[in-house]
């Protein structure tokens, strides 16, 4: 019987990691608004954004516009992550 990680699906990865962007992205949000500014603030919510965009897509009947889409990836949304992986790990 396969043990650990191996024996779910990639949908429930997919879950996990986007729970844990998403708690992690709460947190980073609620520290830059109660923190008072210091060292330790701009520690814990500076960021790196990734964006791409916008794509746009001429299908002569119909055209279509996505974007700019962007991911802000912060040290607590990595804490998110790591927080949702053990949690989905001792879970199931």
């Amino acid at each position: 019987m396969a043990q650990g990680s191996a024996k779910h699906r990639p949908a429930f990865h997919a879950i996990v990691l986007a729970s844990g962007f998403i708690v992690g992205g709460f947190l980073t949000h609620l520290l830059r608004l109660f923190l008072p500014s210091g060292a330790v603030k701009e520690f814990l919510t500076t960021g790196m954004t990734a964006a791409i965009g916008p794509l746009t897509l001429d299908l002569i009947i119909i055209s279509i516009g996505l974007g700019p889409i962007a991911l802000d990836i912060s040290l607590l949304s990595i804490v998110g992550v790591l927080a949702a992986y053990l949690v989905a790990r001792s879970l199931f």
